[in-house]
C-alpha cells in the first residue's frame, strides 16, 4: 500500500507529496496489518477493542482497569499510535476506526478538541488550490452590462459536468422525497435523514470543489439567492429536526459515530481561531479550512447558513444550548466555533473573493514571514506571552 515503508520503519515512509523533510504518516488500515503480524501487538488490540465496547458508563470504567491501561500502553509503541487517514480512501471508515481504537481509550471524556486523524492539508497544496480557484474565477459580476449571479453561473457550471449534475440531482431527489404517509408518525422524521446525508457526502467526496464549492459559498446580490444558497444542501431532511437538540447531545451524537468524529476534530483543527497567523487560521491555510467545513456536511453535525441574508452570513448548526443549565458554558463554546469564528468566516469569503487573498503569492508568504517575525520579537520582549 505505501511501497516506500521499510519493515523496520513502520510508523512513516517518505514522501514526495510533502515539503522536504516531511514523512508520510503510516494509514491505519496497515498499521492495524501490522499490528495483527505481532503476537504481543494482536493481543493487545483485540483487549483494546473489548475496552471500548460498550456505552459511555461502561467504557469509562474498563478503560480505567489495569488490564486496558496496560493495552494502551503497549499499542502506544505501536504503528496504529502514529497512523494516519487519507481523505476519501478507499477503506477511510476502516482506517478511522482502527486510528479511534486507540485514541478514544486517550481522549475520552478529557479532551474539548481533540486531534484530526487526517493527514495534514499542506501548506504548498493550498496555495495550488488557491490559484486555480483565482484562475477559474469566471464572474459576471466583472463584465458590465450582464446580470450578476455567481450562484447561478455555479449551477450552471454543475449542469454541465456529467458527475456534478448527476449526483447532485440524486441527493436532491433522495432528500426532497418524503417519507410515505402509512409509515410516519410523531417522531418521525419527514424524509430518509440517513439516506440524504450520505447522497450529500457522495457528491462533496466525488465532485471536483472547482465545482462543489461554488454552490455553497458563491456570492448572492440579494436575499433570494441566498434562501437558494441556503437550501442547497436541503437543510429540512440533512440536519433540521421539529425542534433543535442540544448542542451537546448533538457532540455526543457525533463523537458515537467514527466518521463524524474525526470530521468534527478535523475541523477545528484546520478552522480553530488563532492569534498567531495572518488570517486568524491555523497556518493560514483556509482551504484547510474550506476542506473540514465541507467535510462536516452530510454527518449528524452538518453546518449551515443560519438565515438568508445576502450580507452579514452567519453560520451555525441546527442545535441550541437553552436548557444544558451547568454545561451551559461548554455547550456556548462548541457552538461559538461555528458562529463566532473568525477563521471559518474568512476562509468563506476568501472563497467568494479570492484575488484579495491569494493573488499573490509571493505576498502572502511575506505578510506570514512578517507576522512570524512580529510574535518572535513579542516572545522576546513578553516571554509569558508565547
Amino acid at each position: 500500500m505505501l511501497p516506500c515503508c521499510r519493515p523496520a520503519d513502520v510508523s512513516v515512509c517518505d514522501s514526495e507529496l510533502g515539503p522536504p523533510g516531511w514523512r508520510e504518516p503510516l494509514d491505519c488500515v496497515r498499521a492495524s496489518e501490522l499490528c495483527n503480524q505481532n503476537n504481543q501487538c494482536s493481543s493487545r488490540y483485540r483487549i483494546m477493542r473489548q475496552c471500548l465496547s460498550g456505552g459511555d458508563k461502561e467504557r469509562s470504567a474498563m478503560l480505567a482497569s489495569r488490564e486496558c491501561q496496560g493495552a494502551l500502553e503497549v499499542l502506544q509503541d505501536s504503528p496504529l499510535y502514529d497512523c494516519r487517514c487519507k481523505r476519501n480512501m478507499k477503506k477511510e471508515l476502516q482506517c478511522l476506526q482502527n486510528y479511534w481504537s486507540i485514541h478514544m481509550g486517550l481522549t475520552e471524556g478529557e479532551e474539548f478538541y481533540e486531534t484530526s486523524p487526517y493527514e495534514p492539508i499542506h501548506f504548498s497544496e493550498e496555495f495550488r488550490h488557491a490559484s486555480i480557484i483565482s484562475g477559474r474565477r469566471m464572474s459576471p459580476c466583472s463584465e458590465a452590462g450582464k446580470p450578476c449571479n455567481p450562484c447561478l453561473d455555479a449551477a450552471k457550471a454543475c449542469n454541465l459536468n456529467e458527475t456534478c449534475k448527476r449526483l447532485r440531482s440524486a441527493y436532491n431527489s433522495i432528500c426532497s422525497k418524503a417519507t410515505p404517509p402509512q409509515a410516519t408518525s410523531a417522531n418521525q422524521e419527514p424524509c430518509s435523514r440517513k439516506r440524504c446525508q450520505k447522497a450529500l457526502r457522495q457528491f462533496f467526496e466525488r465532485v471536483s470543489w472547482e465545482l462543489s464549492y461554488p454552490l455553497l459559498f458563491c456570492s448572492c446580490p440579494d436575499q433570494a439567492c441566498a434562501e437558494r444558497r441556503r437550501r442547497t444542501i436541503v437543510p429540512s431532511c440533512s440536519h433540521q429536526e421539529r425542534h433543535k437538540p442540544s448542542c451537546l447531545e448533538l457532540r455526543r451524537t457525533c463523537r458515537s459515530d467514527a466518521l463524524c468524529r474525526s470530521r468534527l476534530a478535523d475541523f477545528h483543527m484546520n478552522c480553530q481561531m488563532t492569534p498567531h497567523s495572518v488570517t486568524s487560521c491555523p497556518h493560514d491555510n483556509f482551504h484547510g479550512c474550506l476542506m473540514s467545513y465541507v467535510g462536516l456536511i452530510g454527518s449528524d453535525v452538518t453546518p449551515n447558513y443560519s438565515d438568508s441574508s445576502p450580507s452579514n452570513i452567519s453560520i451555525g448548526l441546527w442545535c441550541s444550548c437553552r436548557g444544558t443549565g451547568a454545561q451551559e458554558a461548554e455547550c456556548d463554546t462548541f457552538h461559538r466555533d461555528f458562529t463566532h469564528n473568525t477563521c471559518l468566516s474568512e476562509s468563506t469569503d476568501a472563497k467568494e473573493k479570492p484575488a484579495e487573498v491569494t493573488a499573490d503569492r509571493d505576498l502572502l508568504q511575506q505578510q506570514i514571514a512578517a507576522n512570524a517575525n512580529r510574535i518572535l520579537q513579542r516572545c522576546i520582549n513578553t516571554p509569558s506571552f508565547c
